[in-house]
């Protein structure tokens, strides 16, 4: 009796997904709970494990086929590891066979070794290599993951003898479909510029004191924490505060609605090899610097390994940009809908400041906000960047809430 393997149930904000890689192919012996196949959907990639052990077989979505939510993917028949492996040698002489019998069908299976998932197509274009550099060993002889890191050893060597010829002249480009999360942020990117009014205010900020104060106290934090001061909890902490004061910038509009968050759900923008994604602190009206601080960097490693769940990634009222650790000096942030802020954070820089009629050198951030007019007014926007800049000037306030 054979055991579908299907597509997990995508929340109501996704509506299909893309068979990314599939880690398994027909006729393997497959343990239960193995990672079986990745599917990338507009946030994340989803890893959907074997439900039962037993030989892989009738793939219905190969890579690079759109999949909707508890669509049936491929299905595991009965069988061991030894009947898994006696299929598999025979394969060959009947591949041979069928090859001797019917040339015209081999011309077809070439064929369908050009049609590259979007894992493949990443991999090919990180070795720097064509998909005719490549023999594909996959079902119709698909090419793999482990067919283009075979082919990249020569690869290399061809890229050696053609680079004089490169530096001779020749102008060469290459094509490639957007990964289904870069294509949704251009989505949404262009839907928050066309369907909001949306406003920049800046400010600046002397960060001498929060230096200071991790100066003074980050060897006992971290030893009493296990984890070390940054400077996004404190914009963390002082953003949930000015989202308490200022309740306009902390809602969202909901056709003709104005929908007034209770809490500070706050997105902290990470960088992943994906590309940007924002996974949500909750409740930061409520938590700790060690809180934050330790979020954040579990936040930060998920995404650096694709771990993300999209619960993570959903909701948010405000959110936190920074640009800095990229070396931005200024920028203007845009809108994360349905929110209507966003706050963006810059290099810090020394620059000459006039403090008590003396020029002194202090180290000086850009913040940015950008907001929707259509809730926010320019006073309430720029009382609330005002508001962060009092809290980092003054950490104290932080503590007394003044």
């Amino acid at each position: 009796m054979a055991t579908e393997i299907k597509a997990p149930q995508f929340p109501e904000s996704i509506d299909d997904g893309t068979v990314a890689t599939w880690h398994k192919q027909p006729g393997d012996y497959v343990e239960q709970d193995e990672l079986l196949v990745d599917i990338e959907t507009d946030k994340v990639v989803l890893e959907v494990v074997a439900p039962a052990s037993g030989i892989l077989s009738d793939f219905a979505k190969q890579e690079g086929d759109t999949v909707e939510s508890l669509e049936v993917l491929a299905s595991i028949a009965e069988g061991d590891a030894a009947s898994a492996s006696s299929s598999k040698s025979e394969a060959p002489a009947a591949e041979a066979k069928t090859a001797a019998a019917a040339p015209a069908a081999s011309a077809e299976v070439e064929g369908d070794s050009k049609t590259l998932g979007p894992a493949v197509r990443k991999l090919l274009e990180e070795k720097g290599l064509t998909q005719d550099q490549v023999k594909g060993t996959g079902p119709q002889g698909r090419i793999t993951k482990e067919d283009v890191l075979a082919a990249q050893k020569p690869a290399a060597s061809t890229a050696q003898a053609a680079a004089p010829q490169v530096a001779g002249g020749l102008r060469e480009e290459k094509r490639v479909p957007m990964t289904r999360l870069r294509a949704r942020v251009a989505e949404r990117l262009m839907d928050a510029k066309n369907s909001t009014a949306m406003l920049t205010t800046f400010n600046e900020v002397n960060m001498q004191p929060v230096m200071d104060l991790r100066k003074k106290y980050k060897d006992v934090f971290e030893k009493k924490h296990g984890t070390k001061l940054g400077f996004m909890s404190f914009f963390v902490k002082a953003a949930a505060e000015a989202l308490k004061q200022f309740p306009e910038v902390n809602a969202s509009i909901d056709g003709k609605d104005i929908v007034y968050h209770g809490y500070c759900d706050i997105g902290v923008a990470v960088s992943s090899p994906r590309g940007l994604v924002v996974p949500i602190l909750r409740d930061c009206e409520h938590k700790g610097f060690a809180d934050v601080e330790n979020e954040i960097i579990g936040y930060g490693q998920k995404a650096k390994d694709g771990k993300l769940s999209i619960e993570e990634m959903t909701g948010g009222t405000f959110t936190i940009s920074n640009g800095g650790i990229f070396g931005s000096l200024m920028s203007t942030p845009i809108l994360n809908p349905p929110q209507t802020a966003i706050l963006g954070m810059h290099k810090i820089q020394e620059r000459p400041m006039a403090v008590n009629g003396q020029v002194v050198i202090q180290p000086m951030m850009y913040l940015a906000l950008s907001y929707d007019h259509r809730m926010v007014d320019g006073k309430e926007a720029v009382q609330f960047l005002v508001a962060i800049k009092d809290m980092i000037e003054d950490p104290a306030r932080l503590l007394l809430l003044v």
